[in-house]
């Protein structure tokens, strides 16, 4: 069973040496910096939820969901030019896994069609998700849950493929 619990100040360490780990760090990048925006979450000054995943209660990875309109008019939008093109009422969703031995086990898959299901139960229609398209792994996972590049988008993210959730059922 999936579930979700928020993550608190408390769960710092954990989520340190979580991104300490090479397979965190290929693609989040700087585990410091990224614990800094973590604790921006955790303090207001970011309106990012950050949660942990976990699979039949054991800890197993983390998913965040940001909303377009509070990353739209910030600094995010020089390095992420493609947020202007988003819809306001969209999400985006990010996660990874604890473990590298848990991958290509077809959790990222799981935990994202069940974080779809609670988003949309929350009321959200537009959810997105920005792999870089190198992380072939990632994207394999993410069209598993039902996410499909975003068309007139393609060639106009840099560094980011665009997908967003189709609102059915993720196929094998």
């Amino acid at each position: 069973m999936v579930s979700f619990r928020p993550v608190t100040m408390e769960d710092l360490p954990l989520l340190s040496e979580w991104m300490a780990r090479p397979h965190w760090r290929e693609w989040w990048g700087d585990p410091t910096e990224e614990l800094g925006y973590i604790k921006e979450m955790l303090t207001g000054q970011d309106t990012t939820r950050p949660y942990f995943f976990q699979i039949d209660g054991k800890e197993t990875g983390y998913i965040q969901v940001w909303f377009i309109k509070d990353q739209k008019n910030t600094e995010w939008v020089e390095d992420y030019p493609w947020l202007e093109l988003l819809p306001e009422e969209a999400v985006g969703v990010d996660l990874s896994i604890a473990s590298a031995a848990d991958l290509s086990k077809g959790i990222g898959t799981r935990v994202l069609s069940a974080f779809v299901e609670k988003l949309r139960g929350e009321g959200y229609e537009r959810i997105i998700i920005d792999p870089d398209p190198a992380n072939l792994r990632a994207v394999k996972a993410y069209r598993k849950a039902g996410f499909r590049e975003i068309e007139d988008l393609l060639g106009r993210t840099d560094d980011s493929l665009l997908m967003e959730h189709n609102n059915q059922e993720g196929v094998s």
